[in-house]
This record gives structure tokens, C-alpha cells and sequence, in this order.
């Protein structure tokens, strides 16, 4: 739907409210230059756009998609196609939200067509129309205008992005397990995000050059793109950041696996010992349960069978302390070291 549409002449809006469509077309004749804002449009008011400006049907194509990068192209009949991702922090999901802003922008209108809720331009188009010296530059400050807002918009979200990967950084440096899919998600909301960042300061540096903006505005240009830079390091870093608290937290996750290998294993060991213990137990108790003629007639008194038991349970102990101690005394030997066989390339 279309949001916005004003003339603007001699650094000010010519009426108040929007304008219809085709009035707008008429004005860019008159001098000053139109800016119709869109949200969201579907074929048929791009179609109609389209024929109202003359429009390439590239261009209008390129609007209608959703790109990765930002990116900016040149047509024949001198209108450049500019096209800037948004993003905005979600305090309650946690998770970045992006947002993409196409701008056509020739000598005597500029259209926006948004996409995503994380693209709004109203405090733009406010700050602009307050500022009637930088107006008067023609349609090129209103680019100046969506680029300052949308590079603004970028420093909530490093810093909210800075502060999740503390928070990870804390748990992970302290010794326990973070959750591995939390560091996923932020290391690809950082990626999309420098996506989004990086492909920008060529578009910024391009209008730097020569001839591609107003000597006014020139200034305001070169504090855009400075901010930008800035934005463009520190998600650099967050991504090598992300990177080593990654392998950071596979390392801890080895080794309280190690642990809890170490702890199975003790128990292991005590639980073989108990059941050593009581091996000869019953081994006395399967002895004296068997119904053998020789062993009923050969137990007749109370000696006899105080030595078969006391015998039965003192012999196998007496055998498992041996074997125990002589377990002691000559330990395993150790596992060699593997060694590669061949030298590393280029050690000498």
C-alpha cells in the first residue's frame, strides 16, 4: 500500500496528506522532486508505478524479491536502483529481525518500496522535511536520510547481539555447558546481520565518489559511511567471537563427557569389587546346597562343617588379596605416544 506521497520544492513539502498517484507523477514536472513511500505493494501497484514513472521492469522485479545483500544498479534512463536490509532486535524472542528497502531514485522523484516490519521510514521522512537546507540538495538527500536512519537502527542491535554472546561467553569460560543451539542461533543471526552490513559500504563509498552527490552533502555522506565502517568491525569480531566460544564449549562438552566416563568407570570398579566379595559367599552357599550322597554322609559333625565353610570363604579371599596386590605392585604399561610418521610440511 502506498504509505506517503509529497512534493517537495525549494526544500519544502508543497501540500499536507498524501497525494494520488497520478497527480504525483504530474508534479515531478513542476519542479523539486516526489517521494512516494510503499509497504509491502502488491503486482498491481507496482504495475501501476511503474507506468505512472516509467519504471524498468528489471528494476520493478528487483523490488518485488527479497534480496541477501544490498546491492546498487544503474539504468539507462538514469534511475539507480538502491536496495539497504534493515534490522531490529526482538527483546522477547531474543532474535534479530531484518527488513529490505528498495529505493528508485532519479532527479525528480524517489520511490521506497519496504519490506519487513523492521523497515520504517516515517522518522525519516520527519527529519528530512525538517531540515529544508539539506531538502533544497535535491532528491539525493532523501537517500542521506534513509541510510542515517537505517545505519542508526544498526547499533541497538550490536549491542544487543554483544550482550547475548557475553552472557554465552560467561557460561562457557566458566567451566559449563552452554546450549550449543543457542550459540548456532546467534553466530547466524551474526552472519545475516554482517550480510546485511558489510555489502553496504560499497554502496556508501560509490556515492562518495565524484559527481555522485551534492558538495553539501557530502559531509553527512562521509558520517554514514564512518558509522557504518564501525557496525561493519564490530560484527566482524562477533563472528570470529561466536567462532572460539564455539570451540570453547565443544571443549567443555568433552570434557565433562570425560567425567562422566571417569565416574562410570569408578563405579564400574566398585561394583566388580562388591561382587568379588561375594563370589565366595556364594560359592559356600551353591556347595552346601547340593544334595550329593557324599556330602550328606561325610559332614557329621560340627568341625567338619565349621573347616568346609570357614575354608570355602577364606580361600577364595585369600586368592582375590593376592591378586590384588600383585595388580598393584606391576601396573599396565603405558600406551606409546602415535607419532606421524612423516614431518609436518615446511618444519625442518
Amino acid at each position: 500500500m502506498i504509505v506517503d506521497c509529497a512534493h517537495y520544492r525549494d526544500g519544502r513539502r508543497q501540500h499536507e496528506g498524501a497525494m494520488p498517484l497520478e497527480q504525483a507523477a504530474a508534479r515531478c514536472a513542476q519542479g523539486g522532486f516526489v517521494w512516494l513511500g510503499m509497504f509491502e505493494p502488491g503486482p498491481a501497484e507496482l504495475a501501476r508505478v511503474r507506468e505512472c514513472f516509467g519504471l524498468h521492469e528489471l528494476a520493478v522485479e528487483d523490488a518485488r524479491a527479497f534480496h541477501l545483500r544490498p546491492k546498487a544498479e544503474q539504468y539507462e534512463d538514469g534511475t539507480e536502483l538502491i536496495i539497504l536490509r534493515t534490522a531490529r532486535y526482538d527483546d522477547e524472542r531474543e532474535e534479530v529481525d531484518t527488513g529490505e528497502i528498495s529505493i528508485f531514485l532519479a532527479e525528480h522523484f524517489v520511490i521506497t518500496v519496504r519490506q519487513g516490519i523492521a523497515s520504517e521510514l516515517s522518522g525519516a521522512r520527519s527529519r528530512l522535511e525538517r531540515r529544508p537546507e539539506l531538502l533544497r540538495a535535491g532528491s539525493v538527500s532523501t537517500l542521506w536520510a534513509i541510510l542515517d536512519q537505517v545505519v542508526d537502527g544498526y547499533a541497538p542491535v550490536v549491542a544487543e547481539l554483544e550482550r547475548d554472546i557475553e552472557q554465552i561467553e560467561a557460561t562457557v569460560f566458566s567451566g559449563a555447558v552452554a546450549p550449543t543451539e543457542r550459540i548456532y542461533s546467534l553466530r547466524r543471526e551474526a552472519t545475516d546481520f554482517y550480510r546485511a552490513v558489510h555489502p553496504l559500504l560499497a554502496v556508501v563509498t560509490r556515492r562518495l565518489q565524484p559527481g555522485k552527490a551534492p558538495a553539501g552533502l557530502l559531509p553527512y555522506f562521509r558520517d554514514v559511511h564512518d558509522h557504518l565502517l564501525l557496525v561493519n568491525e564490530e560484527v566482524a569480531a562477533q563472528r570470529d567471537l561466536l567462532a572460539t566460544v564455539l570451540e570453547a564449549n565443544i571443549a567443555v562438552i568433552s570434557v565433562e563427557q570425560n567425567k562422566i566416563n571417569l565416574r562410570q568407570s569408578a563405579t564400574m570398579e566398585r561394583l566388580t569389587i562388591l561382587a568379588s566379595v561375594f563370589l565366595p559367599l556364594s560359592f559356600v552357599v551353591g556347595f552346601f546346597g547340593q544334595n550329593f550322597d557324599w556330602l550328606v554322609t561325610h559332614i557329621s559333625s560340627f568341625t567338619a562343617f565349621l573347616v568346609l565353610t570357614v575354608g570355602g570363604l577364606l580361600l577364595p579371599c585369600v586368592l582375590l588379596y593376592v591378586w590384588l596386590r600383585r595388580r598393584r605392585s606391576h601396573p599396565a604399561p603405558p600406551v606409546p605416544e602415535v607419532r606421524d610418521a612423516h614431518p609436518r610440511a615446511g618444519a625442518r
